[in-house]
């Protein structure tokens, strides 16, 4: 009996996408569900907790959570493994992998929304998490070495969605004078086919942050 995988996501989530890269990554046919409004009665379902994308359904039994998905996708499908053999390699993806939620995308929001003094701590603040991922990158091609991993997986938003924001505000995050080694990983993550054949249309990406940012709100 052939496997149901579906994937309840959003155009614009730097996060489903995260998801859908790494089931291209492991070749798993999976059926894609749009939930732009993030208000569906089967996300309210599956994910009555945090009400939002993305949900994977794996034999109609929901996984919850980005980070918690990928690992679930990485232990339940051998093939094209995205987290190292090696315990405490795998133990440091998770921890950088958290590292890029917890630390490097809040201050992103409050340098895009605040003004002022709070708008330059905020930037000085991403701009010294860069540094720092830009040191665990070490020289490597991906973080994950030759080949995509987890933590790459993680960083998506670094690689397209940061650019876009600059693009948007003008607030520049990545700078080529202290993370020269990461702007090169960015591009090379985005140009990689399994990756760009599920990054969101730039132009529309573009045009919903000024909207938002203008204060229309979240809308298609």
């Amino acid at each position: 009996m052939a496997e149901k995988v579906k994937l309840f996501g959003a155009w614009g989530s730097p996060f489903s996408r995260r998801v859908e890269i790494a089931l291209e990554l492991k070749g798993i046919p999976f059926e894609y569900v749009s939930d732009d409004k993030f208000k569906s009665p089967l996300l309210l379902k599956y994910n009555p907790i945090h009400k939002k994308v993305p949900v994977l359904l794996h034999n109609g039994k929901p996984i919850l959570e980005s980070l918690i998905i990928l690992e679930y996708v990485d232990e339940t499908w051998k093939d094209n493994p995205i987290l190292p053999e090696d315990p405490h390699e795998r133990a440091m993806a998770r921890f950088w992998a958290r590292f890029i939620d917890e630390k490097c995308m809040p201050p992103v929001w409050k340098a895009l929304l605040g003004t002022g003094e709070e708008r330059e701590k905020a930037l000085e603040e991403v701009r010294e998490c860069l540094k720092t991922l830009e040191s665990v990158l070490n020289g490597k091609r991906f973080f994950g070495g030759e080949t995509i991993g987890l933590l790459d997986i993680a960083a998506n938003f670094i690689a397209f969605w940061l650019r876009v924001i600059h693009e948007v505000s003008g607030l520049e995050f990545l700078t080529a004078d202290k993370c020269p080694a990461l702007i090169k990983w960015c591009d090379e993550f985005v140009s990689c086919n399994p990756v760009k054949e599920h990054l969101p249309p730039r132009d529309k990406l573009i045009a919903f942050m000024k909207n938002w940012l203008s204060g229309d709100g979240w809308t298609d």
